[in-house]
């Protein structure tokens, strides 16, 4: 398809904001003394051209949910991203000195501090996944016509998660995606040969792979509108660039890499406004359409559409408990969404695949992008996402969660197969770190449901909850403890066994609350009586709940769980007990890498059965 020339006054009128993004770009690093101004040069034509010619924008509100998105993967090049919101007119031009200063939110890499940013970026290979996601939904769920755009640095293509994140792209043909490649050689000596074996890739992964000169406004919009004609399947645009290009003395330089231009800045600026036809010019983004807009949502106050129905005494797993709530409050709000890593029939996501497909996605075994898709489906409040495989594999996906974290995601994680008590599947399966993993991501809430009850509970407390929530399903079946009826909050515990005569405090979750019972129920045959919390939250811990009950209790507390020592569990109890005197704890835990074997006996071979609690309460008397 053949496309007409721009008009040559509307192609200066580019060129020279291209020339004045590259002029900030030194001018905002220069002032900041730091940063990154020859990997802004490279992508000055691109951004111009997005900006000022492609995208569809609203200044006024820039997470619009009908407006285009643009991710900026190549983190790094944050100063010409802000150069273009403030030449679109969103904030003042002078504002950009203030690049990397402690009291501005123009960081050293984009985070939602700001108002034009959907995600944070920096920590490279990540964006388009996170692209990914938000072109999902618009296809798929606002059936909207906003267009997804992400650019990337050629030097993170080398991370393994952009090839997980294009194959999900071509897969579910995501034509209204459009990934840009900044190839300014950076990290390639022959780009020639590079460029071709990129667009075979490429191709192979389902796109419409298009090679051309990323300096070339002609190039550009011609292929930006390819990209909107193409449908079936996403574009990629492989754009030669060059690396500090029209750096007067630093065009190409790589050691200028990650540095202001000190003493070149000066030469550099003035052949730049050398370049510049009208220093005046003012362009404007393209406003959105009459038409194509994202439907209005709303995704609070999420309610399970039945409650949990359940009889005492039934033998449930919770991981099938997390399946059915799933299904319930996807019911109840037509924006909740389910994805998995291949894992569906073992975290019983299926139930959600069942009763919705349409809100299923399957990411295959590729658990950073399945993490990244669902960040990015969140975005502009979107949709409410729960992201299940088994908790051990979430640890490969870690990165992408505390960059979640720092883009203020609400997205919902559910982590099965968790410790020894998964059995003969051995040790490569069992989630034994998990919850020190989510527990040291700032804002996270860490649900540890106990039986099927509490467990529906927490997927509808985790779906009206802010940030990062993790929801540790056990593999195996427990019996029911808690009434249909019962309240539970986060932050909250429970009391499930006590006497006035309690000398002891056990504490456990999931199975070890079971093995806590069990080992009151023969400490009571040596007349010790013992009282045993479900803490239903390791984070927030409810401290109030432990000291009051500990006290009673004599001081004597024993923590167990099927979890390494580090960050688990015990580690929260003992820290939040630290402000008080007059305890003793005695931590029982996973001690080393455990093995295959029948669940009762590895909890036994690992000393956290009832057995090994007992023998723990005995000692802890004698102090």
């Amino acid at each position: 398809m053949s496309y007409p020339k721009l008009d040559s006054k509307v192609l200066q009128n580019l060129k020279d904001v291209a020339q004045k993004l590259r002029i900030h770009s030194i001018t905002s690093t220069q002032a900041a003394k730091s940063g990154h101004p020859t990997s802004c040069a490279s992508l000055a034509e691109i951004i111009t051209v997005l900006f000022f010619q492609q995208m569809r924008l609203n200044l006024k509100h820039p997470r619009d949910p009908s407006s285009d998105r643009l991710i900026l993967s190549k983190g790094h090049a944050a100063p010409i991203l802000y150069a273009a919101w403030a030449e679109a007119g969103l904030f003042p031009v002078e504002e950009l000195r203030n690049l990397r200063k402690v009291d501005s939110d123009l960081e050293g890499h984009p985070t939602p501090r700001l108002s034009f940013i959907d995600v944070g970026t920096g920590s490279l290979g990540q964006g388009i996944s996170v692209a990914a996601g938000m072109a999902y939904v618009g296809k798929y769920m606002d059936k909207a016509d906003y267009r997804t755009y992400v650019l990337v640095g050629d030097g993170e293509s080398a991370e393994g998660a952009v090839w997980e994140s294009l194959h999900f792209a071509g897969h579910y043909c995501l034509d209204n995606l459009c990934v840009i490649f900044d190839m300014n050689k950076f990290f390639c000596s022959d780009i020639a040969t590079e460029m071709e074996v990129y667009r075979e890739r490429l191709d192979a992964f389902g796109f419409n792979a298009l090679v051309l000169n990323g300096h070339d406004i002609d190039e550009l919009v011609k292929a930006f509108q390819n990209a909107a004609n193409t449908k079936g399947k996403p574009t990629a645009l492989l754009a030669r660039t060059i690396k500090g290009k029209d750096f007067l003395g630093v065009e190409g330089i790589d050691e200028m890499h990650g540095q202001p231009l000190g003493k070149r800045a000066e030469a550099a600026i003035k052949h730049l406004q050398m370049m510049i036809a009208n220093p005046n010019v003012r362009l404007t983004p393209k406003k959105l359409g009459k038409c194509g807009h994202a439907p209005e949502v709303n995704i609070n106050n999420i309610m399970l559409c039945s409650p949990p129905n359940y009889r005492l005494g039934d033998s449930v797993a919770p991981r099938l408990a997390y399946g059915t709530a799933l299904a319930k409050i996807a019911a109840d709000n037509s924006r909740v969404i389910a994805l998995d890593g291949d894992t569906k029939n073992s975290t019983y996501a299926d139930k959600m695949r069942n009763a919705f497909p349409e809100r299923f996605i399957e990411c295959f075994v590729a658990q950073q992008n399945l993490v990244g898709v669902a960040v990015g489906a969140t975005c502009r409040r979107r949709t409410v996402a729960f992201v299940s495989t088994y908790a051990t594999f979430f640890t490969r996906a870690f990165d992408q969660i505390r960059m979640g974290a720092i883009s203020h995601t609400n997205v919902n994680f559910a982590g099965s197969h968790c410790g020894c008590s998964i059995g003969e599947d051995g040790p490569s399966q069992m989630g034994l770190e998990d919850i020190a993993m989510f527990r040291s991501i700032p804002g996270s809430t860490v649900f540890y449901p106990t039986d099927a009850v509490s467990t529906e509970r927490a997927v509808e407390l985790a779906a009206n909850t802010n940030g990062v929530c993790f929801i540790r399903t056990t593999y195996p079946n427990t019996t029911v403890i808690y009434n249909n009826d019962e309240v539970f909050a986060v932050g909250l515990g429970k009391v499930v066994r006590q006497k006035p005569s309690d000398e002891v405090l056990l504490i456990g979750a999931g199975v070890t609350l079971y093995e806590c019972l069990a080992a009151a129920e023969r400490l009571e045959e040596d007349c010790i009586t013992a009282r045993v919390i479900d803490p239903f939250t390791v984070k927030p811990l409810d401290v109030r709940l432990i000291v009051k009950h500990g006290k009673l209790c004599k001081g004597r507390i024993v923590v167990v769980e099927d979890h390494y020592q580090q960050g688990g569990l015990g580690e929260a109890v003992l820290s939040a007990l630290a402000d008080y005197r007059n305890f003793v704890v005695k931590h029982l835990y996973v001690p080393t890498v455990p093995r295959s074997g029948p669940p009762a006996v590895l909890l036994d071979m690992f000393g956290i059965s009832s057995r090994n609690i007992v023998k723990a309460t005995l000692a802890i008397m004698k102090k």
